[in-house]
C-alpha cells in the first residue's frame, strides 16, 4: 500500500544580472538532464543592467550516464507525476513570491525549454508569477492543461512558440504543432530559426526586442 508524507526540501536557483537596476525579470526553466548553472549562460548576452535572469533547478537530480559522472536535473517523470507537479508549483510559487516581494518589474518573462516547457506551461496556467511574456521553446503544451477562454492566462499574456528547423524532436512535426496552436483561443507567435535543440542567441534577442515595444 502506498503512503505519502510531506517533507522540507532545499531547492536551488541561479541568477544573472543586476537585480537592483533591472526593469525586466526572466524566470527560465531548463530542459531534461540540464543544470541551471550552465543553462543560465544561454541568457548572458541579454543586458544585465536591464534584465534579471532567474534559473530554478528541477527538484530531481540524476546521473546523465550510468551511476557516476556528470549530473543533471529533471522536473518530473511519469512516476507520481501529480505529486511532482504540485511540488514544482509550490517551489516556483515560493520563489516568485520571494523575488517579487523584493522588487516590482516593468515586464515579467517566463521561458520553458524542452522538458521545462511543460512545467512552465502548467505553472503559467495556475501559478502566481503572471508573466507578461510567455515563451515555449522547443516544447509542447502538456495535454492536462485546460484552455478554457475564461480561465487560461495565455489569453492575457504575449505568447511565443520557438523551435529550430533542425530540431530532431520536432522532425516532420512542425505543421502538426502549428495546427494545434492555431486551433486555440489564445494568440501565439510561431518562430523558427536555423538550428537544433537549443536556445539560439539571435532568436532570443529578437523576441526580447519585440517584447520591449509591447
Amino acid at each position: 500500500m502506498e503512503h505519502k508524507i510531506n517533507i522540507n526540501k532545499t531547492a536551488r536557483f541561479f541568477t544573472f544580472g543586476n537585480q537592483e537596476t533591472a526593469e525586466n525579470i526572466w524566470i527560465v526553466l531548463h530542459g531534461y538532464a540540464q543544470l541551471p548553472a550552465y543553462f543560465i549562460r544561454k541568457f548572458n548576452t541579454l543586458d544585465p543592467e536591464k534584465n534579471f535572469i532567474v534559473a530554478p533547478e528541477g527538484i530531481h537530480r540524476l546521473y546523465i550516464k550510468g551511476t557516476s559522472g556528470r549530473v543533471g536535473a529533471s522536473w518530473m517523470t511519469k512516476e507520481a507525476r501529480e505529486d511532482d507537479i504540485q511540488d514544482n508549483h509550490a517551489f516556483l510559487n515560493q520563489l516568485a513570491t520571494t523575488l517579487l516581494n523584493k522588487k516590482s518589474y516593468k515586464k515579467r518573462f517566463l521561458l520553458g525549454f524542452s522538458q521545462g516547457g511543460a512545467t512552465a506551461s502548467r505553472w503559467h496556467n495556475s501559478g502566481n508569477f503572471k508573466a507578461n511574456h510567455f515563451i515555449l521553446w522547443a516544447s509542447v503544451f502538456p495535454e492536462d492543461i485546460s484552455f478554457e477562454a475564461d480561465e487560461n492566462t495565455l489569453n492575457v499574456s504575449d505568447n511565443y512558440f520557438v523551435v529550430g528547423n533542425e530540431d530532431p524532436f520536432f522532425d516532420g512535426k512542425h505543421d502538426e504543432v502549428q495546427q494545434v496552436f492555431a486551433a486555440q483561443n489564445f494568440n501565439i507567435q510561431i518562430k523558427t530559426f536555423d538550428g537544433k535543440h537549443d536556445i539560439q542567441t539571435e532568436m532570443l534577442h529578437e523576441i526580447a526586442q519585440e517584447c520591449e515595444t509591447k
